[in-house]
């Protein structure tokens, strides 16, 4: 039986990448927020026969004893400071955590013998290419970051990279694509505009609030990304990977499909509020990936199409809404 150790266990990520290891038979070992006594008991709900160690990324101490009471075959490294915008609010604590605390955990790796021993991927980011040099982006793409998170991760990427190469570590980077679903958390503008739009469907909301509808985004299903990841594990090298679909949609195109599966009519025009104080300083325009790579190497396709993942996160929400009501 293979052991696995997942940081950032409780996101959208996480609890996908964590039902897949289960279902493959691995023991699974979470690396829990010790200070949010919430996460534990969420992460117990859903996944009861998981280990649960208080931990975090900040904290040299508690990674070796994660990884001292785990002894992984497969450590996934998936936490981070995940929201962009947190990021222009919080640019040190985003350092600290997405960037630092994967140099932290290499160091943690090696420190405890496990470095010959263990396979870690490393979740790498399609924000580190920002202001995009081409297009399509893949593996050889320049990284030119346009936020916080995004300076953040090519940190931690490039880190990735350094220590695979001088101490010969078995570091797979997913370059992935924003990905998102039913688990996604509040925050994140695909989940905002599923929420709301259910909640303008059952008389709960009268506004959707953006900051834009222009940036356009190569959107994927979670649990599709999660497949990759554990795929680049078994694979017999270590490498980087670009994780996408291929297309890109715009956000405005994300909402206007929304409120169509939703039954609203002309819901882009009626209900959507464009709101300054939600814009980023700085903004990434386009992104769309090449995941040619990983089909060819990994044999990795996503199956869920854009408008089969919009109608999923609805769907869902309307379930949620109309369930609240009754």
């Amino acid at each position: 039986m293979k052991t696995a150790l997942i940081t950032g266990i409780n996101g959208q990520d996480g609890l996908h990448l964590t039902e897949l290891l289960l279902n493959k038979g691995y023991n699974v070992f979470g690396l829990v927020n010790g200070q949010r006594q919430s996460h534990g008991e969420k992460l117990k709900a859903i996944f009861p026969e998981v280990n649960q160690i208080r931990g975090d990324l900040t904290d040299s101490t508690s990674i070796n004893k994660a990884l001292d009471t785990a002894q992984p075959n497969e450590i996934y490294n998936l936490g981070a400071i995940s929201f962009v915008g947190v990021s222009f609010q919080q640019p040190e604590m985003t350092a600290d955590i997405t960037g630092l605390g994967v140099l932290r955990l290499l160091e943690a790796v090696r420190s405890n013998g496990l470095e010959k021993v263990c396979r870690i991927y490393q979740a790498s980011s399609s924000e580190m290419f920002g202001k995009v040099r081409e297009v399509p982006q893949n593996e050889e793409t320049p990284f030119h970051p346009r936020s916080p998170y995004g300076v953040a991760k090519t940190f931690a990427h490039y880190t990735c990279v350094n220590y695979r190469e001088a101490y010969e570590m078995f570091i797979a980077c997913g370059i992935l694509f924003n990905h998102e679903g039913e688990r996604r958390g509040f925050e994140f503008v695909t989940r905002k505009i599923s929420s709301t739009v259910a909640k303008i469907k059952y008389g709960n909301a009268t506004e959707l609030r953006l900051g834009t509808l222009e940036p356009k985004r190569d959107w994927g299903y979670a649990g599709d990304y999660v497949e990759a990841m554990h795929l680049m594990l078994q694979h017999e090298h270590a490498d980087d990977f670009v994780i996408a679909t291929g297309e890109t949609h715009s956000v405005g195109e994300f909402a206007d499909l929304a409120f169509q599966i939703a039954g609203i009519e002309n819901g882009l025009e009626r209900y959507v509020k464009i709101d300054d104080n939600l814009k980023r300083p700085s903004e990434v325009d386009l992104l769309i990936g090449d995941s040619s790579k990983a089909n060819r190497v990994l044999g990795w396709k996503p199956k869920v199409s854009f408008e089969e993942l919009v109608r999923l996160m609805v769907e869902h929400d309307l379930k949620l809404g109309k369930n609240a009501i009754a």
